[in-house]
C-alpha cells in the first residue's frame, strides 16, 4: 500500500506540479523536495532526490543519479549584488523577468552514475561528469572529473571511485550492456 501511495505522488509530482521540467521514468522525490529553473530542468531515468532538497537553477541530469537528503544545487548569481545604492535584499533576481545581470546562461551539468551525498550544495555552472561522487557535506564551485571522489568546503578531488583503471573501465562496460 505505501509503495503504491509512493508512485501516485511521484507521477503527481512528474505530470502535474513539475510538469513543464523534462523527468525521466524511475523519478522519485523525498518529502518537501523544491524544483524551480529560469529556464530548464532536465532529468534522466532513475533519479532520486531525497527529503528537504532543492534544485533551483538550470540543470542537467544523467541517468541513474542519486542526491541524498539536503542537498542543494543553487545559482551563483541570483541576486544582482553589484548594484550600486540598493540593499542585496531589494536588488534584481534572476526570477524577475527583466532580470539581465550574471548567471542567466549557466547551467549545471550532472552526468550518468552520480551520487551527490548528504549536505551537499552544487553551484550553478558547474559540471559533474560521469561516475563522480560528492562527499557528504562538500560544497563543489568547479568542475568534478569523471569517476572521482570530491569532497571538503571547496570541493577538491579526493582520490579515484575505482582502485584500478581495469575496475573502472570494467564498471562502465557492464554499465554499456
Amino acid at each position: 500500500m505505501f509503495a503504491k501511495l509512493k508512485q501516485l505522488r511521484d507521477l503527481y509530482l512528474v505530470k502535474f506540479k513539475w510538469r513543464h521540467y523534462d523527468i525521466g521514468k524511475g523519478f522519485h522525490a523525498g518529502a518537501r523536495v523544491r524544483l524551480w529553473a529560469k529556464d530548464k530542468i532536465t532529468i534522466g531515468r532513475n533519479f532520486y532526490i531525497g527529503r528537504d532538497s532543492q534544485i533551483e537553477a538550470n540543470c542537467i541530469i544523467g541517468d541513474n543519479v542519486i542526491f541524498g537528503n539536503k542537498t542543494a544545487v543553487v545559482g551563483r548569481y541570483d541576486h544582482c549584488f553589484q548594484e550600486v545604492g540598493v540593499p542585496v535584499r531589494l536588488a534584481s533576481q534572476i526570477r524577475d523577468n527583466d532580470y539581465r545581470w550574471k548567471g542567466l546562461m549557466e547551467t549545471t551539468v550532472i552526468g550518468d552514475d552520480v551520487w551527490v551525498g548528504y549536505g551537499s550544495i552544487i553551484m550553478s555552472g558547474v559540471t559533474i561528469q560521469d561516475g563522480a561522487i560528492i562527499a557528504a557535506g562538500s560544497v563543489v564551485t568547479r568542475d568534478v572529473e569523471a569517476y572521482s571522489i570530491y569532497g571538503g568546503c571547496p570541493a577538491k578531488k579526493i582520490k579515484d571511485r575505482f582502485e584500478t583503471e581495469a575496475d573502472r573501465i570494467k564498471h562502465i562496460g557492464l554499465l554499456a550492456k
